[in-house]
């Protein structure tokens, strides 16, 4: 049984990721097999859109194999992670600009990696058990594969609470906040996946929504905009000592647990992103730019020990929250030298 199923379903390239008991985490083989999949079918005619879903309940993909990133990189070798984050930011790039249409099914938990292969094709659908994040903070990374994107476009100040918090969506949020479109509940899933096949047209998952519940983040947009607008770290944690509400201290609390530098360059990409044009790719950029110098010169090896290493649950991180010099955001940003991301399609030779 291989980790990705790869098939041509009637009109459809069908997609299935298929560790469950890695909650389908994401390999580097299972992203090159996805990439490649996506150029054979993009000439194909007989495939008139993707269908992209995954094996078992629990979900859809719940991040990034990040284990032999660890690996490598205490080791010094700090290329194979760069390798992986280039090839699969190349990969979230084509997903959201595949001239078909791409159909994913957002089951249970979509976090980090999975956002970059669910969430930017042109029908996101989440169901009852859809639980999407942006995680990375807490490992040392910042929101990637796309999802700083996601977040900069989000209404308001939304993505700087989601980023920096690590909260998650819930499926009427996961809409409200751009990572999704339609609410369909699960038990129609089966049926919609095999219509769209036969047929090669998207109309049944338009025809299956439903009304979403009612976000639980909408009632609190006045207050996120309030409290995230600033964008420098330090002024974000004293407008959040400041107010002293319950709703402020719990974000503050949840933002002590993740990686002062990484929040304040999430913040800074954010800024960057809101302020320009909607572009995909500049997105990305920023974020190979934080990622390909995370291991040597940030605290990505030490969040992903402290989380699924040792499992002590208690990084020690390189700066307090709020005194992060501007220099070090700026370093960690700077345009890369070297190996470059590339946007465009692989040598397989």
């Amino acid at each position: 049984m291989t980790d990705i199923h790869i098939r041509k379903d009637g009109h459809a390239g069908r997609i299935t990721l298929n560790r469950p008991a890695a909650l389908n985490a994401l390999t580097h083989d299972m992203c090159l097999a996805l990439e490649d999949a996506l150029w054979t079918w993009r000439s194909d005619p007989t495939v008139k859109l993707i269908l992209i879903d995954a094996a078992g309940d629990k979900a859809f993909c719940a991040g990034g194999d990040i284990a032999e990133i660890y690996a490598t990189g205490t080791q010094g070798d700090y290329a194979y992670g760069q390798r992986f984050w280039r090839d699969e930011y190349r990969m979230n790039a084509l997903i959201a600009e595949y001239p078909k249409p791409v159909v994913s099914f957002l089951k249970g938990y979509t976090m980090g990696g999975g956002v970059g292969i669910g969430c930017h094709g042109a029908h996101r659908i989440v169901g009852e058990s859809s639980r999407i994040a942006m995680p990375e903070c807490g490992i040392g990374l910042i929101p990637d594969v796309g999802g700083s994107f996601l977040l900069a476009h989000a209404p308001g100040y939304m993505g700087a609470y989601l980023g920096l918090t690590t909260d998650r969506m819930d499926p009427a949020d996961a809409i409200l906040a751009g990572f999704a479109d339609v609410f369909v509940p699960e038990t129609a899933w089966e049926g919609i996946k095999a219509a769209i096949c036969a047929d090669g047209d998207v109309s049944a998952v338009r025809a299956a929504s439903k009304p979403a519940p009612e976000a639980r983040l909408a009632a609190l947009q006045p207050e996120i905009d309030r409290l995230f607008a600033a964008r420098a770290l330090n002024d974000v944690v004293a407008t959040l000592r400041a107010d002293g509400g319950s709703f402020a201290t719990e974000a503050l609390e949840r933002m002590s647990r993740n990686a002062p530098l990484s929040l304040a360059c999430t913040l800074e990409v954010l800024h960057r992103l809101k302020d320009g044009p909607r572009d995909m790719r500049a997105a990305l950029d920023l974020e190979y730019r934080f990622a390909s110098r995370s291991m040597e010169h940030g605290d990505l090896l030490e969040g992903i020990r402290a989380a699924i290493i040792d499992k002590d649950k208690s990084p020690r991180w390189t700066h307090d929250l709020d005194a992060v010099p501007e220099a070090d955001v700026a370093r960690m940003l700077a345009p890369v030298t070297g190996a470059p991301l590339s946007f465009e399609r692989r040598s397989r030779t």
